[in-house]
């Protein structure tokens, strides 16, 4: 296939844009580097099958000659840390843009050349659960005027113009919740768990958690994430599919475990809760679905997955 991937210089979409590669596939990689580095798609400069346009998906989507088979939504700012200057709080606009005019411009790409179309959406969109584990079936428990909401409601827009655009134009869409994510490539300076907690592990500081470490997240290895929406893109699944890795670990663990691994002598600190407002007390995806429509559950575990990890950050950081 040829494949448009917007997001191409972020985290996950150059995860993915190396997986369709390495699939024997021609990928346009789409970014305009808000919150995308270009040093995550140098790897692929020269490949062949490898197209990239430094282009705003906010505005219209021209594809060069040959159309595509593919499109596969991944633009947007993602980290909840409003202290991040690169998370959605701080980019309010630039993230429902993204969400609402870029879901529509690149679906507009899907009609026009009657390609298959993959939105990568979030747990975020079941915002602060009253269910859980969160299947897809759940609606969620959002605050839709909230700071978080900017990113929130984008992808819930986004979701229900995609199923929109398949009911009444027909197009082959797939809906990806993507669940806490973590691997090489993420930004260090993101303010995210796992990126913050290695960064100070590495200078031999106290671990710092706000709040009392109770809040739960679930941490699904990049690899296996790219797997399951892989396998999506190629399955005939319309509805939402959560993936991500149901093994629930506290924040507190978490920071633990990464002391552990990188003989970190310095202590987990408890800081006053300056958690963002909707910040979710637990988090924890339900697979059912990716089980069975698309056999997949994740293979790699936390220790495992923080030791491929690492390496990323000590050359990097």
């Amino acid at each position: 296939m040829r494949t448009l991937v917007t997001g191409a210089a972020g985290f996950l979409g150059s995860h993915l844009c190396d997986r369709l590669m390495k699939e024997g596939h021609e990928v346009i990689g789409m970014d305009n580097f808000i919150t995308g580095r270009p040093e995550n798609l140098a790897h692929l400069e020269n490949q062949d099958r490898f197209t990239f346009i430094r282009h705003d998906v906010s505005d219209f989507i021209d594809i060069p000659e040959g159309g595509v088979d593919a499109v596969m939504h991944f633009a947007s700012p993602a980290s909840p840390n409003p202290n991040s200057p690169f998370g959605y709080v701080n980019l309010p606009i630039q993230t429902m843009k993204a969400g609402a005019l870029g879901t529509l411009n690149s679906l507009g790409v899907a009609r026009a050349y009657s390609a298959r179309f993959l939105l990568a959406s979030t747990s975020e969109i079941y915002g602060d659960p009253q269910v859980h584990p969160q299947p897809e079936s759940y609606w969620g428990h959002v605050n839709p005027i909230g700071e978080r909401s900017v990113y929130d409601e984008a992808k819930r827009f986004a979701e229900a113009l995609t199923l929109a655009y398949h009911r009444y134009h027909g197009i082959d869409t797939r809906i990806v919740r993507i669940f806490n994510t973590y691997g090489p490539r993420m930004r260090q300076d993101d303010g995210r768990a796992v990126p913050n907690f290695i960064q100070q592990a590495l200078a031999g500081k106290p671990l710092t958690i706000f709040g009392d470490g109770s809040q739960t997240r679930s941490f699904c290895y990049v690899d296996d994430l790219i797997e399951g929406i892989y396998r999506l893109l190629l399955s005939d699944e319309h509805r939402p599919v959560n993936i991500g890795n149901p093994d629930e670990m506290t924040i507190l663990e978490l920071a633990k475990t990464i002391n552990k691994l990188l003989k970190n002598p310095a202590e987990v600190v408890v800081m006053p809760d300056k958690r963002g407002e909707g910040d979710p007390q637990r988090r924890r995806p339900d697979i059912t679905r990716a089980q069975k429509v698309l056999s997949w559950k994740p293979t790699i575990g936390l220790e495992e997955g923080l030791q491929k990890t690492l390496p990323y950050f000590q050359e990097n950081t």
